[in-house]
């Protein structure tokens, strides 16, 4: 969801430069002078507030695992003592004391695997 969101805002945005570009062609330039005074004015408030509610926005919370326990697997098997998360996952983590791993041809992980999707 954020990935489309912050391309429908880079989409949004061009389409504006474009239309400020062709009426700064089309209009005289004392008239294109006003526009762009007026458009930079709205422009840096808007920025001005974004880069305030960026900065007071609150912090996400993390993931956490600690005093996990064993993880057993064989031949194919997979076990997470811990978390298990996809490699682009921007989520705050930790683990601490996650448990033993013991594996007979299986794959075993303790503490935080980050893994490609």
């Amino acid at each position: 969801m954020l990935r489309s969101s912050r391309r429908m805002v880079l989409l949004v945005t061009g389409a504006l430069v474009a239309v400020l570009a062709l009426s700064f062609v089309v209009l005289r330039a004392d008239t294109a002078d006003l526009v762009a005074t007026a458009v930079s004015a709205v422009a840096a408030v808007a920025g001005v507030g974004v880069a305030l509610w960026a900065a007071l926005a609150p912090t996400r919370p993390g993931l956490r695992a600690e005093k996990t326990g064993r993880v057993t697997t064989t031949r194919h098997g997979y076990g997470v003592s811990g978390i298990d998360a996809p490699a682009d996952d921007d989520t705050p983590m930790s683990a601490s004391a996650t448990g033993d791993v013991e594996t007979d041809g299986g794959v075993g992980i303790s503490g935080i695997h980050r893994r490609p999707r």
